[in-house]
């Protein structure tokens, strides 16, 4: 099974992804997965599944090598 559910992949997000993003949002500097992990309460694992899938959506880019960032898209779907 991978681990991305159908259910992740939609337009809408799940509360994981919210938190990831937000999360984001308070960072000034990009974060690594496991970084983002300490700040969520996930394994590095299942953020890093989660960040495919934003990044897909355009809600997260990566302007360094494992490290993300929130674009204002996904700053718009989290309404910050």
């Amino acid at each position: 099974m991978g681990c991305c559910k159908k259910s992740n992949c939609g337009p809408s997000l799940t509360d994981e992804q919210k938190k990831i993003l937000e999360a984001l949002s308070q960072s000034d500097d990009p974060l690594a997965c496991k970084e983002i992990a300490e700040k969520v309460g996930l394994t590095g694992n299942q953020v890093s599944c989660r960040i495919r899938s934003l990044k897909s959506k355009g809600l997260v880019d990566s302007p360094v090598r494992c490290k993300y960032t929130i674009t204002n898209e996904g700053r718009a779907a989290i309404g910050s």
